[in-house]
């Protein structure tokens, strides 16, 4: 199993929301197709059919966990994480 994978199953269980380092979800979203623009400490995914937009913002060198928890949403309604679907 890839880091790539590590980090989806450690996003979808939700039990370290607060420790998913920053760059590593940057990656991850753009694994799955995700644009990314910057507007000043705004990192800022979109992709086309999904409907909500991804604004992230650094802690440090981590992910604010209350958007993993939007993250992991997202993943599970459109179901990025299956195979067939990216």
């Amino acid at each position: 199993m890839g880091k790539q994978e590590k980090l989806l199953l450690q996003i979808l269980k939700g039990q370290s929301d607060t420790n998913i380092n920053f760059q590593d979800l940057v990656s991850l979203l753009r694994r799955f197709g995700f644009e990314k623009r910057v507007s000043g400490s705004h990192h800022i995914f979109r992709k086309e059919g999904i409907l909500e937009k991804i604004n992230l913002q650094k802690e440090g060198n981590k992910a604010k966990p209350y958007q993993i928890r939007q993250v992991r949403n997202i993943i599970l309604k459109y179901k990025l994480g299956d195979k067939s679907n990216g």
